[in-house]
């Protein structure tokens, strides 16, 4: 490890035993401040029966958390030196993580970004320096890639600042125009050079994210239910919702990592779509916790919806969540009609429970465990997946 000043260069694609450094989990920690922001907001919107502009508002919210995390990801996982100059530029992004996490609530009940985009900005400064250090160590098309970079997160910053000038009523319209332009800066610049990043720790990376939502699902739950028994005392309306959701999680967790999917991401034509379909994992695995809480506040009669709404609350994050994991990875291992078909049906019946009563989530826990049973009866049947060396599912 370098503790001073090296030139910044390329790592190998074939790197053995390439893993997530300490640095980088503490960048991956510090953004839970922020989907746990994301995550009270939404559920206060649902509570209080306003779905529509909660899941909006978490959408947006979320995006920002999700696209800072993975700028940084694939930077690192190109160009990691772990030097005092590295180390200091990742920190300045943390700093702008947390200031971005303190301004999410503003953002999501007054459309105020100020305090964000300020967030962002600093970010942007962290990262922005690193891709010109990174094209001052290249040269040819590798250069010109990092210059495109680092020109493009100048570019899409300076329309996040004009976003604050815009009126209230053409923010959100203007956000989604800001947001698909930040998409396309990766696109066009691995254009005709794809740069170095690393299979193996990406797919590493992705999985350490989905820990870390699945975890404040986890954490907002118990938080939910120990709140709900210190004040009501409800434990039979209560068990149901915490086993059903535990069962939710502990699904959703072996079913991500059922194949070993760094052998799917083979270029860029597979790498861009798996990582920017994961904006829709990561954002209903940590939807699901934020449904658990409405769940539990309707069964201690706190929050002003249905019952079939904050089900539904629980439900519905829960079969997107299985139906994005069938179609970024377990659809590449699968083998004949019946494997490919566990996860789409799973994801129906478990929109299925959400007209199941009182029970609902603990029969959308006990549909997601069926699932993974399903799956590895099959996989013995049929033949393991392709490449695959753990349980299926």
């Amino acid at each position: 490890m370098a503790l001073v000043y090296v030139p910044m260069t390329a790592r190998s694609r074939d790197e053995g035993h390439r893993a997530s450094t300490p640095l980088e989990l503490f960048f991956d920690l510090c953004f839970v401040v922020a989907v746990a922001q994301a995550g009270a907001r939404l559920v206060h919107a649902l509570a209080e029966g306003h779905p529509g502009t909660g899941v909006i508002g978490y959408f947006f919210v979320f995006f920002g958390v999700w696209w800072a995390w993975m700028n940084f990801t694939w930077f690192a996982s190109a160009y990691d030196c772990d030097d005092v100059p590295y180390r200091i530029a990742t920190l300045l992004q943390i700093t702008g993580v947390l200031v971005y996490a303190a301004g999410v609530s503003r953002a999501f009940d007054q459309n105020d970004w100020t305090v964000a985009v300020i967030g962002y900005l600093i970010m942007r400064v962290g990262l922005t320096a690193q891709w010109l250090r990174a094209a001052a160590g290249e040269s040819g098309a590798a250069r010109a890639a990092a210059l495109k970079y680092a020109a493009g997160l100048v570019v899409c910053q300076a329309g996040w600042v004009g976003l604050l000038f815009a009126p209230g009523d053409s923010k959100r319209w203007l956000f989604l125009v800001v947001g698909a332009a930040e998409l396309l800066v990766p696109v066009v610049a691995e254009y005709g050079h794809r740069t170095p990043w690393h299979a193996h720790h990406i797919v590493e990376r992705y999985g350490l994210f989905t820990i870390i939502v699945l975890g404040e699902t986890i954490a907002a739950s118990t938080v939910a239910v120990k709140s709900a028994l210190d004040e009501h005392e409800a434990l039979g309306e209560l068990l149901p919702i915490a086993g059903g959701g535990l069962l939710i999680v502990f699904a959703a967790w072996w079913i991500y990592f059922a194949v070993p999917m760094h052998e799917h991401l083979t270029s860029n034509r597979e790498a861009i779509p798996w990582g920017y379909g994961h904006l829709l994992i990561f954002a209903s695995g940590a939807a699901i916790g934020a449904g658990i809480e409405v769940a539990v506040e309707h069964a201690v009669g706190k929050a002003h919806v249905s019952l079939v709404a904050a089900n539904a609350a629980v439900t519905v994050p829960s079969a997107g969540f299985l139906l994005m994991v069938w179609l970024l990875h377990s659809r590449h291992f699968k083998r004949g009609a019946a494997q490919q078909l566990v996860l789409p049906v799973t994801a129906l019946a478990v929109l299925a429970c959400t007209w199941a009563g009182t029970y609902a989530v603990l029969y959308a826990g006990l549909v997601s465990a069926a699932a993974i049973a399903v799956g590895m009866t099959l996989a013995v049947r049929g033949g393991p997946p392709r490449h695959v060396s753990r349980p299926a599912a």
